[in-house]
């Protein structure tokens, strides 16, 4: 099944190229619109990569019907969406094995490898490769988590996979410190634990890949308020961990938290940039239906200089998303605009042209 999108819509996504200014400085990104995912809510954390040439989001969860009541309803979803074009149309109809998100995405040669994630119910420590090919999706079965993990970050060193933290259970009060490692190049590929990181146990944190280091930005820790329910709090520290060495180095704090930006951060040039992601500034903001979103902000971090600064604006207040790198540009597919409101947008940052 194909949806398709109208000409009128097609021009103005043909024409919305943002370079956005910030006072009289122009972003040093240039930013544009592909065809939105054709679903009325869009989803929040899915799993994001590209396979065949072409660009897949899948799984995730939204909230549907009533969004600002003291209960609603998340749902999660085995949808596969595949876009095979920048101008194309995305196709639909394909499913994962279960609904899922909430998981890590890596691209890894012409699969994506789907990572852990969660459902209404649990936590999985499942990890399976997706590939399409001849218009449909395989997928195979590869070494399971040590344990069930949701809400962690993760990203790809040559063929080894490596994940930090997350959470163990949807009722967890505390995040996990873990950090694991896959190396798919080994005949018997089997997940190993590394040392963990120095920093407080967290989840929703961004990861980066820079020079052969893998980075950690970020996050939130949790701890169990007076009612028993998990307190976040906002993360700003951040991390380096030398694979070959086998050890963590403290880097520059964040000069705010950014947890579940888009993630991995983008390689832009030499630096490591994190688009929005929430700060914890509006974490008590009443009512939500006008919570005002996360920073449109971008943060760069110089690894030689150790420090970071501001990148300029972006167009898009956002969270709970993984980042793709597809047709030499940074893909931001969905994610939660503010908190319980999700968006089928996709954003796409030429990284060629980026300053």
């Amino acid at each position: 099944m194909t949806c398709r999108i109208s000409a009128v819509a097609l021009l103005a996504l043909a024409v919305l190229n943002i370079n956005i200014a910030t006072g009289a400085d122009a972003s040093p990104m240039q930013w544009s619109q592909l065809p939105p995912i054709p679903d009325r809510e869009g989803f929040a954390a899915p799993f994001a990569g590209v396979s065949g040439g072409a660009l897949i989001v899948a799984g995730g969860a939204n909230i549907q019907g009533e969004k600002w009541g003291e209960t609603f309803q998340k749902v999660w979803h085995d949808s596969v969406f595949i876009l095979e074009k920048p101008d194309g149309v995305w196709r639909s109809g394909l499913k994962l094995p279960r609904a899922l998100g909430y998981g890590v995405s890596i691209t890894l040669g012409d699969s994506v490898i789907c990572i852990g994630g969660s459902d209404a119910i649990r936590h999985y420590a499942d990890v399976f490769r997706m590939t399409f090919k001849n218009g449909a999706l395989e997928f195979n079965t590869l070494p399971a988590l040590p344990r069930p993990c949701a809400n962690a970050c993760g990203a790809l060193i040559g063929d080894t996979i490596f994940v930090a933290g997350g959470l163990e259970s949807p009722t967890s009060t505390t995040a996990l410190k873990t950090f694991w490692k896959l190396d798919l190049t080994e005949k018997i590929p089997a997940w190993i634990e590394l040392p963990h990181c120095p920093g407080p146990a967290r989840m929703l944190a961004v990861a980066g890949v820079r020079n052969g280091a893998f980075y950690l930005f970020s996050g939130a820790s949790l701890s169990a308020g007076p009612d028993g329910k998990p307190v976040r709090e906002y993360l700003r520290d951040a991390y380096r961990f030398h694979p070959g060495e086998n050890r963590w180095e403290r880097l520059a704090d964040l000069p705010r938290a950014t947890v579940a930006a888009p993630t991995p951060a983008a390689a832009v040039g030499d630096a490591l940039v994190i688009f929005s992601g929430d700060d914890g500034a509006n974490i008590q903001f009443k009512p939500l239906i006008k919570h005002p979103g996360f920073p449109k902000e971008a943060l760069a971090f110089d690894a030689e200089k150790n420090a970071w600064s501001t990148f300029g604006a972006v167009p898009f207040s956002r969270a709970t998303v993984p980042m793709v790198v597809w047709n030499d540009k940074s893909i931001v597919p969905n994610g939660e605009e503010r908190p319980r409101e999700r968006t089928a947008e996709v954003w796409s940052m030429d990284l060629k042209s980026t300053k």
